[in-house]
């Protein structure tokens, strides 16, 4: 057997330059700090000879722009990693080719600088660093890296310093290259205090006397001690835009250089989304998009939900100025995605975050990525920033909002499933800047959480490049009490796919209002009501008398407590009693003189222009759109009957349009299982079910806690299994709600293979579906697709046929024989022998499930 030849003590190729170094070992990674691509080029040049001598496996990575260290015969294994895929992509690649060589290979960078300028960012450069240095020490690799000097933060820089084991400054004078080692890992420190003259032979001397190292670094290019001099990419681009801008205001305007830079500062600012692409073009300006620059924490993009806000203001102030006017002015701040990356690069959550790209990985160590999060730091940069956002709020409430790459999209709205945290803001600033750094720790959290996965890999999403930009928003209200809240908050969709009366036109909007905090109009939290006003009839509603308006009524309120620095729910006559300026007269009414009000908000809809307002606003963006759209808002009233609103978030709606749907009318032969008449969401169809999955009301309403959640779970496997059939789900009370006592607590992942969903009213005599429009659970039924419907037993119009669902065959033990005991709760119906066909008819509000003889066989 013949001897292996390959020899691995690893060298630069320059032996009085190893022991300058005091050798090189396994795992050491050499950057050399360089002015021109010839210095970093000879140095490669002997480390490449003396590597293939020793029949080594040497590895080229050749991604730059900068023409190439090593050509295609030169010996070495070449790999081309395309910066341009984006920063996610080129560490998949590379690392991809790190972990196929395995241990002890050497390899070649081209110079990583053109990382900065491919992504605009010297932190993302050195986030690569940090992120490959590591693992290929951990390999015992050899690994040469170039990097020009004065030409990075010193942010990035000292990411790179702290990473690598060797760091090493090359100067070129009077024809001759010096070499200075910087950083000395595990060596003798004496080295790191001389430069080495690179002389004939191969030699390395010391220069010792004074006068050469003077003359070496007078001519070093170094920039001083300002260390805001040397700046990144985004600073110069922001700067020379800057200048065009000036040159405008003072008479000088140049459009095409404005149009270049506008277009260069909205790639970096904003998601890529072809989509938006023409609304920011055509509604927002160069000065829209430095003011955005002037009030970021970090940098990278800002997300979409702060695009979405940004765009509907913009819209609004161009179309419709008038009411632009009126709104309440926004004084956000916007940390970029750049703050997330590097927050999970430095807290040893990127590897785990990588997994979730697969889908047999992607909720792998969640709770170890969930307390790394909650227990890590930021860099001291972006605390500074944080703090200069503090002292500019004082202590006024704002609100830390997601705002990730992905959201508020066209088809991906991502309602509900990132968090927002509300700062009460109040105290000394140290605790004040633990409370933001919390708060920024959850939402970066809850970009990791199931449920986001979940529905990232619903939407096909997984391997998208998903990053988290925040939004930080002043809360608005009136200062001056303990409880903290706007006078109104609320949803308005353009689009009104809940016509329960003739009268409605579903293409003039809706708007569902709260008093409070808007977190009641978005979560389905508890028992109590909102108000629904469809915005061509803002005075039809639901319920029909004054004692069904007197008890479906929003009774509890949501409001910060600045007290004790929390949201809080309490009793809405209670949390406003010392509130002279509540607007009472506009918001509630009284059903007998000696009781007390109840919100019905018939003043705000019949005295002011508040329905004129929300008209115009929902109007002007869904044509500036062109699609439905979907705002949250919050609403406060001034003096007498004058309104400021304030536009919070914008998003395409995500719904089907009704144009064109067919009549779904059943045949007045077929005889019907279910007549549901009252509460559809969702366009006009005719769906066949194959499957029935039914939730007994008697039976389930007389669980526990620890019983109601297991049927939870039940229905989530049983619509795990059902993937691929058409299933009609039923149960009693509010699907989704997180009070376990109203209904039945599952999440959207838990039923998100569901064709048609419906809420029977039958578990609790006072508790009626009040059709959660906008909602974020409500919403995600809509995004899907997924058709609502309510069914009252008592009133007339409604009936279930429960007996002939009791004599179907209950599957639930062959799909799930652990869950055999709860076949009497729940029943699972496959239909085989017979054709179930639901019409649902979304202008009349009626659904019916008819029985129907199967389709005749066709001859021939």
């Amino acid at each position: 057997m013949a001897a292996d030849t390959t020899d691995f003590s690893p060298t630069t190729g320059l032996p009085e330059l190893d022991a300058v170094l005091r050798g090189v070992r396994r795992g050491d990674n050499i950057v050399w700090q360089i002015q021109s691509l010839d210095e970093y080029a000879a140095l490669v040049a002997r480390y490449v000879e003396a590597a293939l001598a020793r029949q080594r496996r040497l590895i080229y990575f050749r991604f730059a722009e900068h023409w190439p260290l090593l050509e295609e015969d030169s010996g070495a294994e070449i790999h081309h990693p395309r910066p341009a895929d984006g920063f996610d992509a080129f560490v998949d690649q590379v690392h991809s080719v790190i972990e196929a060589a395995g241990p002890e290979t050497m390899y070649v960078f081209d110079c990583l600088s053109d990382l900065a300028e491919a992504w605009q960012s010297d932190r993302m450069m050195g986030n690569f660093f940090r992120l490959t240095c590591p693992r290929l020490f951990d390999l015992d690799t050899v690994t040469y890296f170039g990097i020009f000097r004065n030409t990075h933060a010193a942010s990035a820089l000292g990411m790179i310093t702290e990473t690598t084991q060797f760091l090493l400054d090359v100067f070129h004078c009077r024809e001759r290259l010096y070499v200075r080692p910087v950083k000395v890992q595990h060596r003798s420190a004496a080295a790191m205090n001389l430069i080495h003259a690179w002389e004939d032979g191969d030699h390395f001397r010391p220069v010792t006397d004074s006068g050469t190292v003077s003359e070496i670094l007078a001519g070093s290019g170094w920039r001083g001690l300002q260390d805001d001099l040397r700046t990144d990419h985004w600073q110069r681009h922001f700067a020379a835009a800057r200048a065009v801008a000036d040159a405008r205001r003072a008479g000088a305007p140049d459009p095409a250089a404005e149009d270049e830079w506008f277009a260069c500062l909205a790639r970096l600012l904003f998601p890529d989304d072809p989509a938006m692409s023409p609304l920011i073009r055509r509604y927002l300006t160069l000065d829209d998009l430095l003011a955005v620059r002037e009030r970021m924490i970090g940098i990278g993009s800002v997300g979409g939900k702060a695009l979405g806000m940004l765009l509907a203001r913009a819209v609004l102030r161009r179309d419709a100025p008038a009411l632009h006017a009126r709104l309440e002015a926004h004084d956000s701040f916007y940390v970029g995605t750049e703050v997330f990356d590097t927050f999970l690069v430095r807290n040893g959550v990127w590897w785990l975050r990588r997994q979730q790209r697969d889908p047999a990985t992607f909720l792998h160590q969640l709770d170890e990525a969930h307390a790394r999060i909650m227990r890590g730091t930021f860099t001291s940069q972006t605390l500074r920033q944080f703090e200069g956002m503090l002292d500019y709020f004082g202590e006024w409430p704002f609100i830390v909002r997601s705002s990730s790459r992905l959201e508020d999209q066209y088809g991906n709205a991502f309602a509900g499933q990132y968090e927002s945290v509300f700062c009460a803001n109040r105290g000394p600033r140290g605790e004040r800047l633990e409370s933001l750094l919390d708060a920024v720790r959850r939402v970066y959290a809850s970009a990791l959480s199931e449920g986001a996965l979940r529905y990232r890999q619903r939407r096909g999403l997984l391997d998208a490049h998903e990053q988290m930009a925040l939004l930080i928003m002043r809360v608005s209200g009136t200062a001056g009490h303990r409880y903290f809240h706007p006078h109104a908050a609320g949803v308005g969709m353009s689009f009104n796919p809940f016509r329960w009366h003739p009268r409605i036109d579903m293409r003039a909007g809706v708007v569902r209002l709260v008093a409070g905090l808007g977190t009641r109009a978005v979560d389905r939290a508890d028992d109590d009501y909102t108000r629904l006003i469809a915005l061509n009839e803002p005075e039809l509603r639901p319920e029909t008398t004054f004692g069904a308006i007197a008890r479906y009524a929003q009774r509890r309120m949501d409001t910060l407590d600045l007290e004790d620095n929390r949201v809080v729910t309490g009793p809405f006559a209670a949390l406003t009693a010392d509130q002279e300026d509540f607007p009472l007269d506009l918001f509630t009414r009284r059903e007998q003189p000696d009781r007390p009000p109840f919100l019905t908000f018939d003043g705000l809809l019949g005295n002011t222009a508040f329905v004129e307002h929300l008209r115009v606003l929902l109007d002007c963006l869904q044509s500036a759109y062109n699609h439905p759209v979907e705002i949250e808002f919050a609403l406060n009233v001034l003096d007498g009957a004058n309104l400021r609103i304030n536009l919070l978030q914008c998003r395409p709606m995500q719904v089907r349009g009704s144009d064109g749907a067919a009549r779904a009318e059943p045949p007045a032969y077929a005889p019907s299982l279910i007549a549901a008449q009252g509460a559809v969401i969702g366009p006009s169809r005719v769906i066949r079910p194959d499957r029935i999955v039914y939730v007994t009301p008697e039976l389930y309403g007389r669980l526990g806690q620890e019983g109601r959640l297991a049927v939870a779970r039940i229905v989530g496997r049983i619509n795990r299994a059902s993937a691929g059939r058409t299933v009609l789900l039923l149960g009693p009370g509010r699907w989704g709600s997180r009070d376990i006592w109203l209904g039945i607590p599952v999440s959207f992942a838990d039923i998100n293979n569901v064709t048609a969903l419906c809420e029977i009213v039958a578990m609790h005599d006072t508790l009626v579906p009040d059709v959660s429009l906008g909602t974020h659970f409500i919403n995600e039924l809509v995004e899907a697709d997924m058709l609502y419907f309510a069914l009252f037993p008592k009133e007339e119009g409604n009936r279930i046929n429960e007996k002939a669902i009791r004599r179907q065959p209950n599957r639930l033990a062959r799909i799930l024989p652990d869950a055999r005991e709860w076949a009497g709760v729940v029943r699972v119906v496959d239909i085989k022998s017979r054709t179930l066909v639901l019409y649902a008819d979304a202008e009349r509000q009626r659904v019916t499930l008819t029985v129907e003889a199967p389709p005749a066989p066709k001859n021939g």
